[in-house]
């Protein structure tokens, strides 16, 4: 299992996406934060939380992925993953399932001991590289018209473009 906000999804999270799928047959994608209404503060990531952070849907994700996975020829379970809430992990994540993280700040570090203590196998990939895009970029990219493509694949770009509203 992979998880992320996914505000939107770009080309980091193709390669994590891609990790994962690599190591197993089949991967589910946990969209966090999938109810705006149970957004919580993280002290580990201090803007997670904000209304200009979290841009998009859950449906809006969930379609970005679909539509990524169908480009990659991928088998993919997207499900909603309250990341903040691991009392109710055992609803929504296969008991079974391994976790696979990227660790590039302390929010990833949080996450990662979340994952442990809850008792799921936890898989790091991509230990000690550097983050090549963030959606912080992408959402920047997008309300000042650069060049926002580029840094998403191109299910994705398919997917803001058939959105109402391309401003965020």
């Amino acid at each position: 299992m992979i998880h992320g906000r996914f505000q939107p999804f770009h080309n980091g999270h193709l390669q994590y996406l891609r990790g994962a799928a690599e190591r197993c047959d089949e991967v589910f994608v946990g969209i966090t934060n999938p109810d705006p209404a149970r957004i919580k503060e993280e002290p580990s990531d201090p803007f997670r939380h904000l209304p200009e952070s979290n841009p998009f849907s859950y449906v809006e994700r969930l379609l970005m992925i679909e539509a990524v996975a169908e480009d990659e020829g991928m088998r993919v379970h997207v499900i909603p993953f309250p990341v903040n809430e691991p009392e109710l992990w055992p609803a929504y994540v296969p008991a079974r399932a391994t976790q696979y993280l990227r660790l590039f700040s302390e929010w990833g570090g949080t996450k990662l001991e979340r994952m442990r203590e809850a008792g799921y196998d936890v898989v790091v990939l991509d230990e000690g590289a550097e983050k090549a895009v963030s959606g912080v970029d992408v959402r920047a990219a997008l309300r000042d018209g650069g060049d926002w493509e580029s840094l998403v694949p191109p299910g994705v770009a398919r997917v803001i473009r058939s959105l109402d509203r391309v401003a965020v």
